[in-house]
C-alpha cells in the first residue's frame, strides 16, 4: 500500500472559544466549522438550516432577460426549439431538466433534444447537431454545459438562421460566441453572487426565471431539484453557497418523491435506505456516464424524462448493462496496464505513467488512469488507438498542473485540452514513445517529491470518548458532503487492538480497537496488506471517518477507517491560512 502524508488542520483559537460560546457544540466541531469559514452563529445556522429562500434571484445572472426573452418570443412564434447537452451526467440531466420544463409550459411537438456521439462527434456544440437542428426546422438551441468555447459553431448556426442560448459554467474564453444570450457565472462581468454553479445548476436557474415570466407557482422549478442534486454530486463542484442548499433539497426529492430514473436505478442498484451525496456519486453517476462511454448517452435522458416508471426501468436497464461492461473493461485494462509497468523495473521508478495498447476501449482510458494513480502515485496518461490516431487521458496528483505539463508536449501532438487535474489528447501513432520521453522529462523536472506521496487531510484530533451520538448526529447534519465541505476526517492516537480484529475476504480489515477501556469497532477497505502492524500489539494512531452502522434494526457508531500507523510516527501539523 502507499505510504501516505497526514497533514492535521488547526484553526484560529479565538474563533473556535466564539463558536463554543453561541453554539455550545462538543469544541472538535467548533473548531471544523471555524476551518470552514463559518466563524459566526448566523453563518453556522445558515449552513445547518439552508433555505430555498437562500438562493439568489435568477434574474442577477447576466443576459438572463435575454434568454427569457428570446425564449418568449419562441414561445410566441410557435418556433421549435432544440435542448442540447453534454453526453455526461451534468449535460444530460440539464437536458432532461430543461426538456421537461419545457413540454409542461410549450408544445411538445415543437421541441426535441441532441446528445452528441462521444465518439463520432466529439465534447460539446458539434457541427451534426446543428446540420440536424437546420434540416429540422429549429430556430432555437438552447445548450448545457457546453457552448461557451463554441465561437465558429455558433457562428455557423447563426448564418443558417439559429438562435443559440448558451448555458454554461466552463471559463469562457476572451472571445465569446455569437449567442442571443450566455449564462455563465463565470463571466468576468456577470455579477451573479455565485460563481461555482454547475451546469445543471446555470439551467436550473434557466428555468426558475422562465417560471417566474411564466407566473407559475414558485414551487415548480423544485420539481428538478433531484436532478440537479445528481449533476452537483457527479460534477465535483463545491459543496458550498447555492450548490449546498440545492443538494440538500434535491436530496430530499430524491428520497421522497424520485424522478422515475433515479427511482429505477436505485432498484437496480439495490438501494434499500436513504439516498446520500454518496449514492448519486457511486450509484447513478456511473451509470449515466456508462451510457455515453460505452454506447450512446441518449438513453440517459430519455430514462430522465420517462413519463412512468415501468419505461424509465427499460432504460435504467440498458445504462445498467453498460455499466456492467464499462466496469468489466476497466477491470481488464487496469490489470494490463499494471502488469506493463510491473514487468518493467525503469517505469516504476519514473515520475509520471503513460501507457498504451491499441486495443482498449476509450471510454474508459480516463478512468484507468485515475485507478493506475491509486497504485503508482504520479501523473498518469492512458493512451489507446481511435481510427487512424491515438488518443487518451490524462489525471494527476493533488498539487501537480498536467494540463501544463502536456502543453510542453504540444509538438509532439494533434491536439489537447483539459485543466489542472485531468487532460485528453490525440498524437499520431509514431510519436507515442517521443511523447512518454518527453512527459516523463517535463514531470520530472517540475515535480516536487512531496507531490509524490499522497496526503491526507485531517480535521481534527479526537479520543474514543469525545465519539457519543449527539457528537455523530452534528456531523450528519453537515450533509452534504463534496468539495470544500468534506465528511470530517479524525485521528484518534494511541489505540491499541483488542484481540478481536481481523482480516475479512481476504483484502479488508475488520478493526476492534481500544482506548482507556472504551472499545470501538470498525472497517478498513483494502487494508489487509497493513494487518501486521496489529499484529505487532503495539499502540496505532488511527484515521478514520465515523459511521452510523445499522445491524437487526439497532444502530452502532463505528469508525470507517482510511488509514493508519505505528503510534511514534509523526503527524505534520499544518495550518489553515
Amino acid at each position: 500500500m502507499l505510504q501516505k502524508r497526514w497533514n492535521i488542520l488547526t484553526a484560529d483559537d479565538d474563533k473556535v472559544q466564539q463558536l463554543y460560546a453561541s453554539l455550545k457544540i462538543h469544541p472538535v466541531l467548533c473548531k471544523i466549522l471555524a476551518q470552514r469559514y463559518m466563524h459566526d452563529f448566523d453563518k453556522a445556522k445558515q449552513f445547518f438550516r439552508p433555505q430555498l429562500s437562500d438562493l439568489h434571484d435568477p434574474y442577477l445572472m447576466k443576459d438572463m432577460d435575454k434568454a427569457v426573452s428570446r425564449i418568449s418570443t419562441a414561445f410566441d412564434q410557435q418556433e421549435k426549439i432544440l435542448v442540447f447537452g453534454d453526453y455526461d451526467v451534468d449535460g444530460t440531466t440539464a437536458v432532461s431538466c430543461m426538456f421537461r420544463f419545457l413540454q409542461k409550459v410549450y408544445k411538445s411537438d415543437k421541441i426535441d433534444f441532441y446528445i452528441p456521439h462521444r465518439y463520432r462527434e466529439g465534447y460539446g456544440v458539434s457541427k451534426k447537431g446543428i446540420d440536424f437542428a437546420i434540416e429540422n426546422g429549429f430556430t432555437l438551441i438552447i445548450s448545457l454545459d457546453c457552448g461557451i468555447k463554441s465561437v465558429e459553431l455558433i457562428q455557423y448556426a447563426r448564418e443558417n438562421g439559429i438562435d443559440f442560448i448558451v448555458c454554461d459554467h466552463h471559463m469562457p474564453d476572451d472571445i465569446l460566441p455569437p449567442a442571443v444570450a450566455i449564462l455563465n457565472p463565470k463571466q468576468k462581468d456577470c455579477k451573479y453572487p455565485y460563481k461555482e454553479l454547475c451546469g445543471c445548476g446555470v439551467g436550473f436557474k434557466l428555468i426558475s426565471a422562465l417560471a417566474r415570466h411564466l407566473q407559475l407557482d414558485e414551487s415548480a422549478p423544485v420539481e428538478y431539484l433531484d436532478l440537479v442534486a445528481t449533476a452537483i454530486a457527479a460534477d465535483i463542484v463545491p459543496m458550498t453557497g447555492e450548490n449546498r442548499v440545492l443538494a440538500f433539497y434535491g436530496l430530499k426529492k430524491a428520497n421522497e418523491d424520485p424522478n422515475y430514473g433515479i427511482l429505477a436505478l436505485k432498484e437496480l442498484s439495490g438501494v434499500q435506505k436513504e439516498l446520500f451525496i454518496n449514492s448519486l456519486v457511486f450509484m447513478i453517476a456511473p451509470r449515466v456516464n456508462a451510457a455515453g462511454r460505452m454506447d450512446d448517452a441518449r438513453k440517459a435522458v430519455q430514462m430522465f424524462i420517462a413519463s412512468t416508471p415501468l419505461e424509465a426501468k427499460h432504460y435504467a436497464e440498458q445504462l445498467h448493462l453498460d455499466n456492467t461492461e464499462r466496469k468489466e473493461a476497466d477491470k481488464n485494462i487496469t490489470e494490463e496496464a499494471l502488469a506493463i509497468i510491473e514487468n518493467d523495473g525503469v517505469w516504476q521508478t519514473r515520475k509520471s505513467t503513460v501507457v498504451f495498447q491499441s486495443h482498449w476501449h476509450k471510454g474508459v482510458v480516463g478512468i484507468v488512469a485515475s485507478r493506475l494513480i491509486d497504485y503508482y502515485y504520479r501523473p498518469t496518461i492512458v493512451l489507446t488507438q481511435s481510427g487512424e490516431y491515438v488518443a487518451g487521458s490524462a489525471r494527476s496528483v493533488a498539487g501537480f498542473n498536467v494540463y501544463e505539463a502536456i502543453h510542453q508536449c504540444k509538438d509532439l501532438l494533434l491536439g489537447y485540452g483539459g485543466h489542472f487535474y485531468a487532460a485528453g489528447m490525440t498524437l499520431a501513432l509514431d510519436k507515442v514513445e517521443a511523447f512518454r520521453d518527453r512527459f516523463e522529462e517535463v514531470v520530472a523536472a517540475t515535480i516536487t517529491p512531496d507531490l509524490l506521496v499522497p496526503e491526507i487531510i485531517i480535521d481534527a484530533e479526537v479520543a474514543f470518548k469525545d465519539l457519543k451520538q449527539p457528537f455523530y448526529n452534528i456531523i450528519h447534519q453537515m450533509e452534504p458532503f463534496g468539495p470544500e465541505n468534506m465528511r470530517p476526517l479524525f485521528v484518534v492516537r494511541n489505540v491499541t487492538d483488542s484481540g478481536y480484529s481481523r482480516i475479512v475476504k481476504e483484502q479488508h480489515i475488520k478493526f476492534s480497537l481500544r482506548q482507556d477501556n472504551i472499545l470501538f469497532n470498525g472497517i478498513g477497505f483494502g487494508m489487509a496488506k497493513k494487518f501486521h502492524l496489529l499484529e505487532s500489539k503495539k499502540p496505532v494512531d488511527v484515521v478514520f471517518t465515523l459511521d452510523e452502522n445499522e445491524w437487526n434494526n439497532e444502530k452502532h457508531l463505528q469508525l470507517r477507517v482510511i488509514d493508519f500507523r505505528l503510534a511514534e510516527e509523526n503527524i505534520t501539523q499544518n495550518a489553515v491560512s
